[in-house]
């Protein structure tokens, strides 16, 4: 009888770890939502350097932006043969995009818009609002003076004209949001507003895009002709913390001194956390930063992905 009780209690217990294993086992398991979380990673489509020999190098920015289930281009390089041929490479389907970026109207940051608007002719593009643009513009058509005095014929649109002016556009097909001042365009997503009174570059409109993480700004910039300084700046006004800036810093022709003043300036001043130069940076540039920055300077060439959020750092690929 007693042999009988134990063997009795040892299945009882065995049934009963059984359960506890197969539950446990199932607590365990990552949860189908973690596993297909959204990526949080931006991309670099179109550089001039890069360890990738797959990839084509040009001079120019194209970069995709994945965060919070969106899919954002960010410029598009300056040749849309090269755009495609690298999104190929990568495996980036650019005719799945939730909208597209044109910082400025420079030809290397929008030359490859050809290609996007090929696979994906109704994407909403942001780009700056800027006097008879490339983009297109518009205006009242009491911007000029009239004289009543002349005959119809000697006077625009016969002295009828429209109420509104509209002006054409590179693109006559695509469909524009031309911006002139910072907005938020999603929650947490903003658009930087800048212009330029730089000399080379006087009155241009930039556009630099602003995502808010929980670790603070995530800052991309496209040639920063503005200013660096100037742009980050404005995104201090969205959230002080600058947790990166990556893009085209507009070093490449600088000397040390304003090398140094601009990479004391985000250091030091603004204390950006991290820094993933590319484009226009400059190669002493390159080399500025990343003996200020130390590990918080990211490698930023074409075909390489940076993660959003802190355990993704450094996880440097050549595709996604």
């Amino acid at each position: 009888m007693k042999s009988y009780l134990r063997m009795m209690v040892s299945i009882i217990y065995a049934t009963s770890l059984m359960f506890c294993l197969i539950a446990c086992s199932e607590i365990s398991k990552p949860s189908t939502k973690a596993i297909n979380s959204p990526k949080a990673q931006i991309t670099v489509l179109y550089d001039a350097f890069g360890k990738n020999p797959a990839l084509q190098k040009d001079w120019g920015y194209a970069a995709l932006i994945e965060y919070s289930g969106k899919r954002i281009l960010f410029d598009t390089g300056d040749n849309p043969d090269i755009l495609a041929h690298n999104a190929k490479v990568l495996g980036v389907d650019l005719s799945k995009l939730d909208f597209v970026i044109m910082s400025h109207r420079h030809s290397d940051h929008m030359g490859g818009l050809n290609y996007v608007l090929r696979v994906n002719p109704k994407v909403k593009i942001y780009a700056p609002k800027e006097n008879f643009g490339v983009y297109g513009f518009s205006l009242p058509s009491t911007f000029y003076r009239k004289d009543n005095s002349l005959p119809p014929e000697q006077r625009y649109y016969d002295g009828k004209p429209p109420e509104i002016m509209k002006f054409g556009t590179a693109w006559p097909e695509a469909n524009f949001e031309l911006v002139e001042k910072t907005t938020e365009i999603l929650p947490g997503i903003h658009l930087i507003f800048q212009i330029s009174d730089k000399p080379t570059t006087m009155e241009l409109r930039e556009l630099s895009l602003a995502i808010q993480t929980p670790e603070g700004v995530v800052l991309i910039v496209g040639c920063s002709h503005p200013g660096l300084d100037k742009i980050v700046d404005a995104a201090t006004k969205i959230n002080k913390r600058i947790y990166m800036v990556t893009g085209g810093f507009h070093q490449v022709a600088a000397k040390d001194i304003e090398i140094e003043q601009i990479v004391s300036t985000l250091h030091n001043t603004f204390k950006v956390d991290f820094v993933a130069p590319s484009h226009c940076t400059g190669e002493p540039a390159f080399t500025a930063f990343k003996k200020a920055f130390g590990n918080h300077y990211i490698y930023a060439g074409l075909g390489t992905s940076i993660g959003l959020i802190p355990t993704h750092y450094h996880a440097e690929s050549d595709g996604i």
